[in-house]
């Protein structure tokens, strides 16, 4: 098998499982208990904590835990808005965020909030002269991902900082796929919240972070107990957090080797199909994107039909979002981004690992060429545009 879909989730690392061990099996106790057996698993969290805040820059004090990307998300958009609803009701976000992003912006909507939608360019960078003039007295939020979950692109987030501070305005971002793959300093980028989920960078599923800079106003997204200074209700999940922190440490230890790995052997991907493959469209920024990410559109091919046969032959894809991989409509980030549906519906994400090697890049090239030559020779919409010369 050759597993190209970590965007979607990463393989649980040596180190992060160790660091869980004891956690599950020995000291078991839960952080919020008042005798000694607790205190071990009080201070590993605490150890987390400030493992991850050095990641980014943050103090530790700044780290709250949740469940994942999708929580941390929904609490900083509908945490941060409910808190300065005295302020503003104004929310700005992009075309090309997560659901977790767009679908929050949405609930908020139906409460009374007003959202502003900015559009990106055909390589999914958000236009920041849209961005500026988008902002008005009464905007409290600016949410902007830091790298597109599809296409890659790597957004500007220090100029999105920059504007966003300048106007007295707060600056989320949803930094799921960029957290320990590519840097991220919340000073020199001015944000203000940050969310991060640990299966992304080889750390455990079901446990995440949102970064909250001191003195932004957020309410509490769980009621219950007084765990995440009374932020964030529920028992903490002591071996998931000290795995992600644990994950996240040697990820960060090592971003820059990583990234220079991922980076040859997706650069020798996108050659090989934009070379041998005819009527293929790279999708996002050709640079300025995650240093594992390569997207491609096939005119004339259904993507379901592609990723089966690549999965017949051993290969993990997908064509976009695992959150939305059951759907049959065309990712709204490729729409976004000018693609016309028919076009649109022919995608494959390829996402790398450390792992991925040039030998598995070349077998998926060779593979997919005869996938996708035999796909269009059952087309009769390419029949049709062979028989009219290429028009």
């Amino acid at each position: 098998m050759i597993y190209l879909d970590n965007a979607a989730t990463t393989r649980l690392s040596e180190t992060a499982f160790e660091a869980m061990r004891p956690y599950m099996m020995d000291q078991f106790a839960n952080p919020a208990g008042t005798y000694s057996f607790a205190a071990g698993a009080a201070a590993a969290v605490e150890k987390a904590r400030e493992q991850l805040a050095a990641v980014i820059g943050a103090k530790s004090s700044e780290i709250f835990f949740t469940s994942g990307g999708t929580e941390s998300d929904n609490w900083a958009l509908k945490g941060v808005m409910q808190a300065n609803a005295a302020k503003g009701k104004h929310l700005i976000t992009s075309a090309i965020e997560h659901h977790a992003i767009l679908h929050s912006a949405e609930a908020l909507k139906k409460q009374g909030y007003d959202v502003t939608i900015l559009p990106v360019d055909g390589d999914g960078t958000v236009d920041l002269d849209a961005l500026e003039k988008a902002i008005r007295p009464d905007t409290v939020l600016i949410s902007v991902m830091a790298a597109n979950n599809e296409i890659g692109t790597l957004e500007p987030l220090e100029r999105i900082g920059e504007i966003a501070h300048a106007h007295g305005v707060l600056f989320h971002t949803d930094a799921v796929q960029a957290f320990c793959h590519v840097p991220l300093d919340v000073e020199r980028m001015h944000i203000d919240l940050l969310s991060a989920s640990g299966h992304k960078f080889h750390g455990p599923k079901g446990v995440g972070l949102l970064y909250v800079r001191k003195g932004v106003k957020i309410a509490p997204f769980m009621d219950g107990g007084a765990q995440e200074k009374k932020r964030r209700a529920g028992t903490t999940n002591v071996p998931g957090i000290v795995g992600m922190a644990a994950a996240a440490t040697e990820a960060a230890a090592h971003m820059d080797e990583i990234a220079k790995k991922e980076i040859a052997v997706r650069d020798h991907l996108i050659e090989r199909i934009e070379k041998e493959i005819p009527h293929a469209k790279l999708n996002g920024h050709r640079t300025q994107r995650l240093p594992g990410n390569v997207n491609f559109c096939f005119r004339f091919i259904e993507g379901e039909s592609m990723l089966m046969l690549l999965d017949d032959s051993g290969v993990c894809a997908s064509s976009g979002s695992a959150c939305t991989s059951g759907s049959l409509d065309p990712s709204h980030v490729l729409l976004a981004i000018g693609l016309p549906h028919e076009i649109a519906h022919g995608s494959l994400r390829l996402t790398l690992s450390e792992e991925t090697t040039l030998a598995d890049a070349d077998y998926v090239v060779d593979t997919l060429k005869g996938i996708i030559e035999r796909l269009r020779s059952m087309s009769p919409l390419y029949e049709d545009f062979v028989r009219h010369g290429g028009r």
